[in-house]
């Protein structure tokens, strides 16, 4: 690991907004936030731009952003603190203990801002809209909590619509090319360091939401797995 990574690493232990794997944290975030206003996650968030950003954006909402990368969230963390945005924070955690972290219906919504597309079909589990990720969601979600996908890969805006689609979710909105229509909202326009690298080449920004109304069966995983077979290339 790099000494400036060592660094930030270091620094990041001493942020009053940075939460590592935090021990017995479910219920505890208004307590954290001196609040009760709503929560909102942004998971995968690298640098937590959209953390940071609807955070500015909403200052009567709480939002916390997930990664593992520590380095990545000193960025965001810095920069919340920089600003004086007190209703945003940060938890170095893998995602998959996001049920660990809060109480069910703790949470009000949850962004997934350009995560790894995970392109190769053998890992499509790792994906996070899989039907294995939204039954974690599904634990801390209030009823009619909002899902967003955010995404620059064709791929996972593709394959979300297909698990939209087979668990029949209520789609919410459904954008293939976010900043080609007029009126953008201002919550799509927040960039992430990501998006302007543009790395899956394909020029145009895609953006899905909705809803969990029901619970996922666990037969229709290995329909999915099926279908995302036939679609593999010979």
């Amino acid at each position: 690991m790099g000494q400036k990574k060592l660094i930030r690493f270091e620094a990041i232990k001493g942020y009053e907004n940075v939460f590592e794997y935090p021990l017995n944290a479910k219920g505890t975030w208004n307590d954290f936030f001196k609040n009760n206003n709503p929560i909102t996650l942004e998971l995968a968030c690298g640098k937590g731009e959209y953390a940071v950003g609807l955070g500015k954006m909403h200052p009567n909402r709480n939002f916390i952003g997930i990664d593992i990368k520590g380095n990545r969230i000193w960025r965001g963390a810095t920069n919340a603190l920089e600003l004086g945005l007190t209703n945003v924070a940060f938890i170095r955690s893998l995602i998959d203990n996001v049920p660990d972290y809060f109480n069910p219906t703790e949470i009000d919504e949850i962004w997934i801002t350009f995560p790894d597309p995970q392109l190769r079909g053998s890992k499509a589990k790792k994906r996070l809209t899989h039907p294995k990720f939204l039954r974690l969601y599904q634990q801390i979600l209030k009823p009619g909590g909002i899902i967003h996908l955010k995404t620059d890969s064709p791929d996972l805006y593709q394959f979300t619509k297909l698990v939209i689609n087979l668990f029949e979710l209520p789609l919410l909105e459904d954008m293939d090319n976010v900043y080609a229509g007029a009126n953008i909202k201002p919550e799509l326009q927040i960039k992430t360091h990501y998006e302007g690298l543009d790395i899956a080449g394909s020029n145009r920004i895609h953006y899905l939401s909705f809803t969990i109304n029901k619970e996922l069966p666990l037969a229709l995983d290995a329909q999915l797995k099926s279908l995302l077979s036939e679609q593999e290339p010979d």
